[in-house]
């Protein structure tokens, strides 16, 4: 098991094209950690990539789908953002937030690797 400072750590170096990454408590919309980030502010993007969780957990009760969020994708012009719920039960209510530059990095292998950095997280 990894603690949440190796987890973002591991984000950072095994992710290629990785600028910052967060672990998120999407009830408060407080970072509990962050790795990064250069001129992304990580705490505000956090806050309010809490509201895209919200709303799209809304979303899917209100369509009473039975189905869980695995990751959310925002395609910017230059970046991807990266959310990810936590499933764990003592992460419950936490979301690992990954932004790449897009030019520099490989979506499919980042969401993997998120992936695994997820099962290996432990708070």
């Amino acid at each position: 098991m990894t603690t949440t400072d190796l987890a973002l750590k591991d984000a950072m170096s095994s992710i290629e094209g990785a600028i910052g990454v967060a672990l998120v408590d999407y009830n408060s919309g407080m970072a509990l950690g962050t790795l990064g980030g250069g001129e992304l502010d990580l705490t505000v993007a956090a806050a309010a990539n809490t509201d895209v969780v919200r709303a799209k957990v809304r979303a899917i009760e209100m369509l009473n789908l039975n189905s869980a969020i695995d990751d959310i994708l925002i395609t910017l012009t230059d970046q991807y953002h990266l959310i990810r719920p936590l499933t764990s039960r003592s992460g419950k209510g936490l979301f690992l937030y990954l932004a790449l530059d897009r030019n520099r990095s490989n979506l499919a292998m980042a969401r993997h690797q998120l992936r695994r950095i997820e099962g290996d997280l432990e708070v």
